[in-house]
């Protein structure tokens, strides 16, 4: 296959915020620990195995929504610049998404992703779960959408660790003989497609209609319920809202660990294969397993090469 490939969730982790971090993140098995610390070795060999051509990086969640705010500005700062160094070192191989002080001021938001684009060549943000258990479409993220939107990049919602009273209420006790029910295999997707939904509801797409939202994971469940949730909204006794048509107007969404046939139809069907972008979610998920279930996946030609990079190209402007 000679079209090329980029992946655009794929991680990394700056070893001073790693420490910052609670210890529960430091019990990573030792192949993803090693290659969430990798920059340019293993890294490059997988992505070579697979074909792949680009990674667009992004911290390792979390991100800085569980930090102090007192040293959130000055967190994201250090992983920005680290990023970007690792960009410079290889910079055929690797773009990368930015961290955002989400926990400081408004302000502190904006400039941060400015400086990042500007000044570093980062093709967005990305934003990890809750903000100190808050989600994203408070008054506060207002000048951080106003920023991206003049910017033209997006910002990235991946999901996180639920909320402590989440984890209680919902996931126990079955979290402990099943970790990955507050994770990948349920939580994960509940708490980021929220997030999404709460920023159509709050109608920050109708202020800037030219804000990009990308979520990860084939939409988090979004595509499959569209329908309903669109015709739901449309019952008596809720306030207007063009729910589907903002997330087909404003959202995109990757394959991100989703290496499902029927979803990926699903989600094709519900918002166009030009607003779906490849992702591995590497080093969680194997480069060469994502790239060959994409290649024998039923597309058309034009369909396959727009996912892999056409659509990616056009989004962040590589």
């Amino acid at each position: 296959m000679s079209e090329r490939i980029i992946a655009i969730e794929e991680h990394f982790m700056h070893a001073a915020l790693y420490d910052h971090f609670n210890p529960g993140a430091k019990h990573q098995p030792e192949r993803i620990a090693s290659r969430l610390f990798d920059r340019a070795e293993v890294r490059i060999e997988e992505m070579d195995a697979a074909g792949i051509d680009v990674q667009i990086l992004s911290h390792q969640s979390p991100g800085s929504q569980r930090l102090a705010g007192d040293v959130a500005v000055a967190a994201c700062r250090a992983v920005n610049d680290v990023l970007a160094g690792m960009i410079a070192e290889v910079p055929d191989r690797f773009a990368g998404f930015a961290m955002v002080p989400t926990t400081a001021t408004p302000a502190d938001m904006a400039d941060e992703l400015t400086r990042a684009v500007e000044d570093l060549g980062l093709k967005g943000a990305m934003i990890h779960g809750l903000t100190n258990g808050a989600f994203a479409d408070g008054e506060a993220f207002e000048p951080l959408y106003a920023r991206a939107a003049a910017l033209g990049v997006p910002i990235y919602l991946h999901p996180a660790l639920p909320d402590r009273e989440v984890m209680a209420r919902y996931y126990a006790p079955y979290d402990a003989d099943f970790p990955m029910l507050p994770r990948a295999a349920w939580g994960f997707g509940l708490e980021a497609g929220t997030q999404a939904v709460r920023l159509i509801l709050s109608g920050v797409f109708e202020r800037h209609p030219e804000l990009k939202i990308v979520l990860g994971h084939l939409g988090e469940a979004l595509p499959f319920w569209l329908d309903r949730t669109d015709s739901s909204f449309r019952r008596p006794g809720n306030a207007p809202v063009d729910f589907a048509g903002a997330f087909r107007r404003n959202f995109w969404v990757s394959t991100s660990g989703f290496l499902s046939d029927r979803a990926l139809a699903c989600t094709i069907d519900a918002l166009g294969s030009e607003r779906v972008l490849f992702a591995v979610d590497w080093p969680y998920a194997d480069n060469v397993e994502a790239v060959e279930w994409l290649k024998a996946a039923p597309l058309s030609d034009a369909d396959r090469s727009a996912i892999f990079a056409g659509n990616a190209r056009g989004l962040l402007g590589l």
